[in-house]
């Protein structure tokens, strides 16, 4: 469930540059997929606004949103 709303996310950040399906059938990191900084910034606030969470901007933080799998794990811990 947290996955498939992260994909969603993703969508509406990368201005459908990415759909979700393509999200969430991801083999690659989605910045090869064409996630932009600015679309990941967007996905950050995105985030953070759906799930009440503070995103890290470090290197690692931003590492984890290249990968839904990881990140739905991150925010299903929190």
């Amino acid at each position: 469930m947290i996955k498939e709303r992260l994909a969603a996310l993703v969508a509406e950040s990368s201005d459908g540059a990415i759909t979700a399906e393509e999200a969430m059938a991801a083999t690659v990191p989605l910045t090869a997929l064409g996630l932009t900084s600015i679309a990941q910034l967007r996905l950050v606030d995105a985030i953070e606004a759906e799930f009440g969470v503070a995103v890290d901007l470090t290197e690692e933080g931003l590492a984890l949103l290249d990968d839904l799998d990881v990140m739905s794990r991150h925010l299903a811990a929190r």
